[in-house]
């Protein structure tokens, strides 16, 4: 009867109940060891870790969202990259999302974060703890004026620059994600090793947080790598192609229809099913 039961949950996708369930609505993640499975932007999470929400050196902020669960890697290399910063009096790490507890798609935001690889850091760094009330809804640190396409010097310090060189240097990172002003201002320093600078990639949107990405786990045959990244630290012509980018003007709300929740896309990996609709 049980063999005849996995068969069901695998034939789920043929019906419409897949698509019922959210990631966003899990709220514990599954049992057994930490598997990323599929793509960064399209896979899940099984046997996710939970990030405690504050230890040496570091915050998670906005917990409301359920978003502090990753792949046993992730969860290890944020708490290694927390107390190297506190080690350098750097202040506080501000971990932002990392995935829901099984991973998937979030239904509002990033289309990536989804096998417990991803997380976001905040250029925010506070010398003392921030206050509960602080952590579910804090102040962003802006270093990138969107509207004019201006970098912030005044806002950037040489701790934002040691901050990401750390965060890169570790071999578990494959990709870290920064507004093309960033790594700009990263490629115009004199750096003895310049290596790192390969891996951060610019991409637009993260202009007060960055993005690391780590690689698939070793052994982790159901986890989809990325490509490595163009030979070279990606400055000069490369960086030169990202023209600048100013978004549209945001209207208010009573300006704009309202949007429709949109439905769970169809999971791409019968794995990924079997944790969506788990009980």
């Amino acid at each position: 009867m049980m063999r005849y039961g996995w068969l069901l949950w695998l034939l789920l996708p043929i019906s419409g109940f897949a698509l019922e369930r959210s990631w966003d609505e899990i709220t514990v993640p599954s049992e057994g060891a930490s598997s990323s499975i599929g793509s960064y932007a399209n896979g899940c999470l099984a046997g996710g870790e939970e990030l405690a929400l504050d230890g040496t050196g570091y915050q998670v902020i906005r917990s409301q969202r359920n978003r502090y669960y990753g792949h046993q890697d992730m969860i290890q290399y944020l708490t290694d990259l927390a107390r190297k910063v506190d080690r350098l009096g750097m202040g506080q790490l501000l971990v932002g999302d990392i995935a829901v507890p099984r991973g998937g798609r979030f239904t509002s935001g990033h289309a990536s974060h989804q096998t417990g690889l991803d997380a976001d850091i905040w250029l925010r760094l506070p010398n003392e703890p921030l206050t509960q009330q602080e952590l579910q809804d804090p102040e962003p640190y802006p270093v990138v004026d969107i509207d004019r396409y201006r970098f912030k010097k005044d806002k950037w310090t040489s701790n934002h620059s040691l901050l990401i060189q750390v965060a890169a240097v570790d071999d578990r990172v494959a990709r870290i994600f920064v507004h093309p002003l960033i790594k700009k201002q990263l490629c115009e320093v004199s750096w003895q090793e310049r290596d790192w600078l390969r891996k951060v990639r610019p991409w637009w949107g993260h202009y007060y947080h960055f993005h690391v990405r780590l690689h698939c786990p070793n052994g982790g045959k159901q986890c989809v790598a990325q490509n490595a990244p163009p030979p070279g630290d990606g400055c000069g012509a490369e960086l030169a192609s990202w023209k600048p980018y100013i978004p549209e003007k945001k209207v208010s709300k009573s300006e704009k229809e309202v949007v429709k929740k949109k439905a769970t896309p169809r999971p791409k990996y019968s794995e990924c099913v079997v944790l969506l609709n788990e009980p």
